[in-house]
């Protein structure tokens, strides 16, 4: 019998291999009870543990977090412990790059399900309402049932959200990763009306489903007419199509431009990220940190695939090039004027996202530009990689602080964050530190992510100014269009900071609208205290350094494809 892959690319594939396994047992474990079958015409019964009275254990409610928490840990714990990769098939290659990507996927998956632990509470023994209860208590045990019968559902879809990224990640065929992609987006957009007991909840996930379906179908579309043109969708054959090809052939190019559409979509990218704050502001708090690190990552992969692995000239400007720059600059523009005026915290965030989606943005219009060597190349596709590994950080670090609000009610306004450094000083220090690192300030791992990404966009632009330039406008009139880009990004990350100390502002000198101590989240907290540290230490330090060397192998490998 010839088994679909071999041992040695199982063990490839171990941290995929045990979510699959994971999203196995969370469904049959917890219908694990005594059922048995009786053998016709005899009293003999023999049992088949699926059905009747559920076992003790297995009828926990809070097992299906535990299960999920122990895939996620450790998948991650394999994939970093990682030394040796290949190709899985035809459609799948793990390498350093892949593999990192996979990493980031699992630390936010983490988090989220650490946050939904209390976001998503359980109660062992709640009981069903009786006729003596009055309507607030039998509202209350409905709600908690309600919760515990949905821890399952939850985590089902939570694990398949990180299959289908981290088998994205791996993918060398186009149509296995749009595949992919749509198994991580289709469960995403559950997740975010998963809450359907509250208004908001059910409209952001209708609105997110019905724009991300349509930015899925018109990229699908332009996958289906870069099939027509090169008739393999391999990233290999479209690759060698594109060298090949003396200049660009329209078909093609409508193509790739349908496809920018799907992932700008996925990163936020203006105007494809109209759906996205309603999507942030609806979901919970863990959820919409995985929209806002894990999501916008894979979104990225898949850019970074088509953009660098695919249409890239040996040569020249990108054809790209000017349309990537464009919507780089009117993205972290708008994601950062709209933030200003938000007073939803979650809302404030999601404007944050896409504001950081067009500096990345900005880096790879600079790669496209024609001027950038081989070397610059590298140190900015790096930055970019960098700032996703550390939003994980920093940004789910700030939705982590929302999750612990939303156990009390709170956390959809401004007004909740009041006083917070009075109710508990470790919090409120911790999401101040999430807000200076978001806004870029030294020595915070936020800071060396921006600054890896001017200097990079800078050293692409350097000596194009005219060198007989009389005055500094002179200069400044003859430098290349790219060096702009990173004057955009210093001078968004300026105008970012208003809405970041704002958020600071409250915290520390606004009167709290309740000044009881919040809920003792233990796990939550811890959570948060291990981001706020690593915030610090990943910006200066040796676990920088070690990071940025596992970035940079990543890239390497990423290059060399």
């Amino acid at each position: 019998m010839n088994l679909p892959i071999n041992m040695d690319e199982a063990e490839l594939i171990i941290p995929e291999l045990i979510m699959l396994a994971g999203l196995i047992a969370i469904i049959l474990i917890p219908n694990f009870g005594d059922a048995s079958f009786r053998i016709p015409l005899t009293r003999i019964k023999i049992p088949v543990l699926i059905g009747g009275n559920r076992f003790k254990q297995t009828s926990n409610p809070k097992l299906p977090n535990q299960v999920s928490l122990f895939v996620f840990s450790a998948a991650f714990f394999f994939g970093l412990m990682q030394t040796s990769y290949g190709s899985v098939g035809d459609t799948l290659e793990v390498n350093a790059f892949s593999r990192l990507f996979s990493l980031i996927f699992l630390a936010a998956l983490i988090l989220a399900t650490i946050a939904t632990t209390y976001r998503l509470p359980t109660r062992v023994n709640v009981k069903a309402p009786t006729e003596d209860d009055s309507e607030s208590l039998s509202s209350k045990k409905i709600n908690a049932l309600i919760d515990n019968r949905r821890q399952v559902d939850f985590h089902i879809i939570l694990i398949m959200v990180g299959l289908g990224m981290s088998l994205m990640s791996m993918a060398t065929h186009l149509f296995m990763l749009f595949v992919c992609i749509e198994l991580a987006s289709l469960s995403s957009y559950i997740l975010v009306a998963f809450h359907k007991e509250t208004k908001v909840g059910g409209e952001a996930g209708m609105k997110y489903f019905i724009v991300g379906s349509v930015a899925s179908a018109i990229g699908i579309y332009g996958m289906s007419l870069l099939y027509l043109w090169n008739g393999d969708l391999s990233l290999d054959a479209l690759q060698l199509a594109w060298i090949e090809s003396d200049t660009v052939d329209p078909l093609a190019g409508i193509a790739v431009g349908l496809m920018l559409v799907a992932f700008g979509f996925k990163v936020g990218a203006a105007p494809f990220h109209l759906a996205a704050p309603d999507a942030y502001s609806g979901a919970s708090s863990p959820v919409a940190g995985l929209l806002a690190t894990a999501s916008k990552a894979m979104g990225f992969v898949a850019l970074m695939r088509i953009l660098i692995n695919v249409t890239m000239p040996v040569s020249g400007e990108a054809f790209w090039y000017s349309a990537i720059a464009i919507i780089a600059v009117v993205t972290m523009t708008w994601g950062n004027l709209a933030a200003l005026t938000s007073s939803n915290p979650k809302r404030m965030l999601a404007y944050s996202s896409v504001s950081h989606a067009g500096y990345m943005l900005a880096g790879l219009a600079a790669i496209g530009s024609g001027l950038a060597s081989e070397d610059a190349t590298k140190l900015v596709l790096t930055a970019i990689v960098f700032h996703l590994a550390v939003l994980v950080i920093f940004k789910f670090g700030a939705f982590l602080v929302l999750s612990l609000l939303e156990t009390e009610g709170r956390g959809h306004r401004l007004e909740d964050l009041h006083g917070l450094a009075r109710r508990d000083p470790l919090v409120a220090g911790s999401m101040f530190l999430f807000m200076l690192s978001l806004a870029g300030v030294p020595p915070l791992s936020g800071f060396l992510s921006k600054f890896l990404m001017i200097n990079g966009i800078v050293n692409i632009s350097a000596g194009t100014g005219a060198s007989d330039a009389s005055s500094v406008m002179d200069w400044l009139v003859s430098v290349e269009p790219v060096f702009w880009l990173a004057f955009a990004i210093i001078l968004n990350s300026a105008l970012s900071m208003f809405y970041y100390l704002r958020v600071g502002l409250v915290m520390f000198f606004e009167e709290p609208e309740d000044s009881k101590p919040m809920k003792d989240a233990f796990s939550l907290r811890i959570a948060i205290v291990v981001c706020a540290i690593l915030t610090i230490i990943v910006g200066i330090g040796p676990l920088s350094d070690s990071l940025l060397e596992m970035v940079a192998g990543a890239i390497n490998s990423f290059m060399s494809n």
